[in-house]
């Protein structure tokens, strides 16, 4: 069935712009593990995103988290100063 988690991302106004390129080099390694980038929201001002994330397994998520290029773009995430929630959320039956 997968698991499906909601990122977000809270950057300081001086992180923006490395936030956003953090997110550009990792972002496209999703699909390698199989996962799907199903959503990606922006604020007007960039200082939030908000990313719908699924995985096809708990090991697709692990094997994404540790992927050692994912782990090269770090520097550029750090120094965005961005805060980032992971929360796993699932889908609710509607009538």
């Amino acid at each position: 069935m997968g698991l499906t988690f909601v990122v977000v991302a809270r950057i300081p106004p001086g992180g923006v712009e490395r936030f956003q390129r953090y997110e550009d080099a990792v972002l496209p390694l999703l699909t390698e593990h199989g996962a799907r980038l199903e959503r990606r929201l922006r604020s007007a001002a960039g200082d939030m995103e908000v990313h719908v994330l699924s995985f096809a397994a708990a090991e697709s998520l692990a094997a994404y988290l540790h992927d050692p290029r994912r782990a090269a773009h770090r520097d550029l995430l750090e120094s965005s100063g961005a805060e980032l929630e992971l929360i796993e959320v699932e889908d609710i039956p509607t009538a």
